[in-house]
């Protein structure tokens, strides 16, 4: 009998990939799921459910050497947006879930955020150290509207005066522009916006519950109007899909405002192989051999790349023809550009002061 692979509308991975901390119980699990459908049986409403969760830290030392920041936290563990590439999908192993469709539809929520972000900021050792929302999961993904913590958390860093970086692919950063303006007067905020695509067909597929390109740039454009450094993320670029779009998506940038573009190449580390290779045996099984294909010759034959300081950048042939072309898109629009330095001068100042005045006592300012 031949059974029909149902594609799953509104979602990037289509399956749930075993979680290696947990084989036996994804096994059954996937096996369960399988006897629904060919019992006819709905086993599966493709709902996101938000689950609390209350962490004793917030804010996590960056250890890996070629990520570029310090200090990140998440206010949220898994992402609605689905990316079917993203490296955050092996994260959500460690909360004992699947890296697949699990990774979209169940957020975890730390309602306890900023309280703790607090915490840390008041600490005796802590100095002021960029922090970045988020390192892992999209801080302003659809989850943001309902609990706000993305928000509460600003409100921190706005009243000790401590520097913060975003990372984005959501246009709803700008709900939170009067906060955002009132960082940047003090140079303590820089966003980066993520486009991957000027194409809103290949970010449909890509990328399938984040903002449309258009919202994106008009993203890039107020934010810039109100002051707020850019930077847009072409991240990230996978050989035969956006690999073309280069030198257009950095003019179109620029056209829009941002101070400067990075990138990475796409890899597909741990569970993300088996993800992206069904997702795109599914959505463009016409590229399928090719694209995956072209990713392994970026990391040495394999999908899967660890090594510090290439992992992101790729080698050979393909990597280098990407490396020349963000080399030439950031001579011919992005020369005399870039974000500035965030002050980490306030902070001290600052929390004294705030110490002072919690403790009841004349403040010396």
């Amino acid at each position: 009998m031949t059974i029909e692979r149902k594609y799953l509308k509104g979602r990037g991975a289509q399956i749930n990939a075993p979680n290696k901390f947990d084989e036996l119980s994804h096994e059954m699990r996937s096996d369960f799921l399988e006897f629904c459908r060919l019992e006819g049986e709905l086993a599966d409403k493709n709902k996101t459910s938000y689950l609390e969760v209350f962490p004793k830290t917030i804010v996590n030392k960056v250890s890996s050497p070629d990520v570029g920041m310090t200090y990140s936290m998440n206010p949220y563990q898994g992402c609605e947006h689905g990316c079917i590439y993203c490296y955050a999908r092996n994260s959500h192993e460690y909360w004992g879930y699947s890296a697949g469709l699990d990774f979209e539809r169940k957020i975890l929520v730390k309602r306890n955020a900023a309280q703790l972000l607090e915490e840390k900021l008041l600490s005796r050792n802590w100095k002021a150290k960029t922090i970045v929302l988020a390192g892992n999961t999209d801080c302003y993904q659809p989850a943001e509207q309902k609990f706000r913590i993305t928000r509460k958390c600003l409100e921190v860093f706005l009243k000790y005066k401590h520097p913060v970086a975003i990372i984005t692919k959501n246009a709803s950063i700008k709900n939170d522009l009067d906060i955002l303006k009132n960082l940047t007067s003090e140079g303590l905020i820089a966003v980066n916006i993520s486009i991957t695509s000027l194409s809103e067909e290949t970010r449909s597929v890509l990328e399938p519950r984040t903002a449309s390109i258009k919202k994106r740039l008009e993203t890039v454009k107020i934010l810039t109007e109100n002051n707020i450094p850019v930077n847009v993320m072409i991240a990230p670029i996978i050989p035969g899909i956006n690999s073309h779009e280069i030198l257009n998506l950095a003019k179109v940038a620029r056209e829009n405002g941002a101070k400067s573009i990075a990138f990475t190449v796409v890899r597909l580390n741990g569970a993300i192989g088996e993800i992206f290779t069904d997702w795109i045996q599914k959505t463009l099984p016409d590229k399928a051999d090719k694209v995956l294909h072209q990713i392994a010759e970026c990391h040495g034959g394999s999908l899967n790349d660890s090594r510090y300081g290439v992992r992101k950048i790729g080698e050979g042939k393909i990597a280098e023809q990407i490396h020349n072309l963000i080399k030439v898109a950031r001579q011919k629009y992005f020369k005399d550009s870039q974000l500035p330095p965030l002050n980490h001068s306030l902070f001290e100042m600052q929390r004294h002061k705030m110490k002072y005045s919690a403790n009841g006592q004349t403040s010396l300012f």
